[in-house]
């Protein structure tokens, strides 16, 4: 079994920063692109960053300039710096990883990790 596990997240004030981290750990063989979602109340899940196994990455317009996504492949480990944070950053943040499991190399498998809740509030 493969689990994802995020950390870091909690309550900001306006203009400040907060880092979040997924691990992904079990049996697995490699770990190829990885994300992070966002999902405020009420409101769909929405696509904020992702990252290739090769450091590749892309970014929602409404976090270009101020998230910065990275990886360490030899932690399976993933991280997201949000920085000038705004209240509508205000969500739960999921990571997902795409996952080849170390006994069936030859899949795909697509996890999700439990959510952290990053609030912005003064």
């Amino acid at each position: 079994q493969v689990q994802l596990v995020e950390s870091g997240g909690g309550l900001v004030q306006p203009g400040g920063s907060l880092s979040l981290s997924c691990a992904a750990s079990g049996s697995i063989f490699s770990v190829n692109v990885m994300k992070w979602y966002r999902q405020a109340p009420g409101k769909e899940r929405e696509l904020v960053a992702t990252v290739t196994s090769s450091q590749s990455t892309t970014y929602a317009d409404s976090v270009k300039g101020r998230f910065t996504i990275s990886r360490d492949n030899a932690k399976n480990t993933m991280y997201l710096q949000m920085n000038s944070l705004k209240p509508e950053d205000t969500a739960v943040y999921y990571c997902n990883a795409l996952v080849a499991p170390g006994q069936t190399p030859w899949r795909r498998n697509e996890y999700w990790g439990q959510g952290t809740q990053v609030t912005v509030s003064s």
